[in-house]
């Protein structure tokens, strides 16, 4: 992709109108805070991968209802969801355009290292593996780990780890949340599976026991599905994870001229319009996510 700097554009009031359920910090005439810095992408467009199938983060559904913006290169399919709410955002305070596009997890670095897109917004955790080949922005979510069961589960009431012990766990291939089931004294671990709705079926099923998530999904999930439900461990009884494995960020390639502006339009986005758009995002996706 090529590259080269752009002055970031001032949002007009009826921009700023629009966006303001997305936590917009304005000035008191109705135009936004501008970015200082460049943003190195030379079209104007801020090109976003994600899973679009991991809601409530992100989501694929058939109409662009509630803020769902087009999949690029996929007919009549949108993504909408959390990740999709703050990529609307940070585009237009960058003053550009946003394009999303459809990645496997395993495929979204390579995507963003090789110049496919300028950015994962997917509900990717800053990992310290990650970050050996990627930049981060600060968070914008923060996360405790649980594990879903189906309600009538011999473990649904645990409310420690060593609970589970015998249990079949399974989490998403290729994430930190497959690698915590280790923590489990005695646990069966199962074969890492490539999405949450492929999780979900095989705890309906009975294939597994459950699978590792984060509350937010775990809640979504549930939501959707009221035969299961999640496993909300005791203090100090739960899995050991840093705040960088818990939490999500922004991912961009080593040197990204966006990563300054991009933490600036996030530390403008303060936490109860975080939890308002988080929760927005449950209500809305779809049941088979």
């Amino acid at each position: 992709m090529n590259m080269k700097r752009i002055l970031p554009l001032l949002l007009s009031l009826a921009m700023a109108l629009a966006l303001c359920a997305c936590g917009s910090q304005s000035s008191s005439d109705g135009a936004q805070t501008s970015v200082s810095g460049s943003t190195g992408v030379e079209d104007g467009v801020l090109t976003v991968g994600m899973e679009c199938a991991y809601a409530p983060y992100n989501w694929t559904q058939m109409d662009d209802s509630n803020g769902a913006v087009p999949i690029s290169g996929k007919d009549n399919l949108y993504a909408s969801g959390y990740d999709v709410q703050v990529a609307k955002y940070i585009a237009a305070e960058l003053g550009m355009a946003l394009e999303v596009y459809s990645y496997e997890w395993d495929s979204l670095i390579a995507a963003v290292q090789s110049g496919a897109v300028d950015a994962i917004i997917a509900g990717m955790s800053p990992t310290e593996e990650r970050k050996a080949t990627l930049d981060f922005s600060d968070p914008y979510r923060t996360n405790k780990l649980v594990v879903v069961v189906k309600k009538d589960s011999p473990y649904a009431s645990a409310t420690s780890l060593e609970e589970l012990s015998g249990a079949t766990i399974t989490g998403q291939l290729n994430t930190f949340h497959y690698t915590v089931i280790d923590q489990i004294p005695g646990v069966n671990k199962a074969m890492a599976m490539e999405t949450f709705p492929a999780m979900i079926v095989a705890v309906q099923s009975g294939a597994v026991d459950g699978y590792v998530a984060e509350e937010d999904g775990a809640q979504a999930d549930t939501a959707a599905n009221p035969d299961l439900t999640y496993i909300k461990f005791d203090e100090g009884k739960g899995f050991e994870a840093s705040e960088a494995d818990t939490s999500i960020a922004v991912g961009l390639a080593k040197g990204s001229d966006l990563l300054g502006p991009i933490n600036e339009i996030l530390a403008g986005i303060d936490d109860a319009t975080r939890d308002e758009l988080m929760a927005g995002a449950k209500e809305r996706q779809p049941l088979n996510q």
